[in-house]
């Protein structure tokens, strides 16, 4: 019975070693299972990415170890496939142990829109570590083979998205506007190139030259040294104004007006106040700048329908006779107002609070940008985009006998 005992443990105990031994193969077929797999996917990669590789390989070799690609039952291990090494273990009956570590790594990132990579790397390492005891010519060996494939880096600018190329597009578009109208210098993309052409081109009688520049005037106060610069101001015995005169209305969208109180050859009671009201169109009314600081300070400038944005002035001069034929004075006017308030279902109005003594007058209207510059349109031939009416100012008003 004790024999039979001691039969069965040592049957069990050679089994048990019997399957220890086995167990290297087993774990030998899943590591090139893995490896298999890990094939695959840098092959995936390196398909997605398009990375050439330049494969590199270090081998390092101590004495009795046997690393040229025998097959044996101790360990096989491959490398990095994309370097094409092969590396089997050492020829050897003893113990056996085998490390592989594959790695690979890939970061993409680019828009399909702009068809460029921002930046691509691949990586590949493989590490192969066969370490022996007892091998058949009786010596200790070790073999260590490190294959490390491509690294290769691309790098290139270009958005991520189109939403984000959209994004610094404008963000890039209105720091550069900013810039601009801080620089002191002139850009190309503004020079008027027809400003070199003095229009003799094509002659006329009696037309004259016109003064050219290549720099679009932008030194031109320079030549009128003796006049001071306008700088804002309403200067009454001269100035040079460097503004440029900005945006021109197209002609669909110059302005129109016509008095609608008095009517024209009119009658008013004299020393009575009154109100003078004034249709418009095209005209974004009501925006005026400080006349005393900006006066001519800046540019024309429209609103989103292509409207000038500024206001209106009235002003009536005295007249001699409604048959007077002599030019009037500038300087001399009877009433004068500017119109701060925006039209009303675009009708403009000013009191005349004190009225005005008998007599023949002129009722004008003065439309303006909002930096008091007369209106700039399009072309030269258009209606007058102001009105002019007369009144008699008279000191009783007739009965109207029925």
């Amino acid at each position: 019975m004790f024999s039979r005992a001691i039969a069965v443990a040592l049957l069990a105990l050679s089994l048990s070693s019997f399957s220890a031994q086995a167990l290297p193969r087993g774990q030998d077929l899943v590591d090139r299972h893995h490896h298999h797999e890990s094939i695959e996917s840098c092959a995936a990669v390196q398909t997605v990415t398009v990375t050439v590789a330049a494969a590199s390989a270090t081998s390092t070799s101590d004495k009795g170890s046997n690393n040229s690609g025998s097959n044996n039952s101790g360990s096989n291990n491959s490398g990095s496939h994309s370097s094409g090494n092969n590396n089997s273990g050492s020829n050897d009956s003893g113990k056996g142990t085998t490390t592989s570590k594959s790695t690979a790594t890939s970061v993409s990132k680019g828009s399909d829109n702009s068809g460029k990579s921002d930046t691509t790397t691949t990586s590949s390492k493989s590490t192969s570590t066969t370490g022996s005891k007892g091998s058949n010519n009786g010596s200790k060996g070790t073999t260590t083979t490190t294959s490390s494939a491509s690294k290769s880096t691309s790098t290139s600018k270009s958005s991520s998205s189109s939403s984000s190329s959209s994004s610094s597009s404008s963000s890039s578009s209105s720091s550069s506007d900013s810039d601009a109208q801080s620089s002191l210098t002139l850009l190309s993309s503004v020079i008027a190139k027809g400003f070199e052409d003095d229009g003799q081109d094509v002659p006329a009688a009696g037309q004259v030259a016109s003064l050219t520049s290549s720099n679009n005037f932008i030194n031109f106060c320079a030549t009128v040294p003796q006049l001071p610069i306008t700088n804002g101001q309403q200067i009454k015995t001269g100035s040079c104004n460097p503004a440029p005169m900005g945006i021109i209305l197209a002609t669909t969208n110059m302005p129109s007006s016509k008095f609608t109180f008095p009517p024209n050859f009119g009658k008013v009671a004299a020393n009575t106040p009154f109100t003078i009201t004034m249709a418009v169109s095209h005209m974004e009314t009501g925006l005026f700048t400080n006349a005393a600081e900006t006066y001519y300070a800046a540019p024309q400038q429209i609103n989103a329908q292509g409207d000038v944005r500024g206001h209106t002035h009235f002003v009536i001069e005295k007249m001699t006779s409604l048959k007077q034929t002599t030019t009037t004075d500038p300087n001399v006017f009877a009433f004068f107002k500017g119109v701060n308030s925006a039209a009303v279902n675009g009708v403009l109005s000013a009191d005349v609070t004190a009225g005005l003594p008998a007599g023949t007058y002129r009722l004008a209207s003065i439309n303006t940008a909002m930096n008091h510059q007369p209106v700039l349109v399009a072309v030269a031939q258009h209606g007058s985009l102001d009105d002019m009416i007369y009144v008699r100012i008279i000191s009783y008003i007739p009965l109207v006998c029925l």
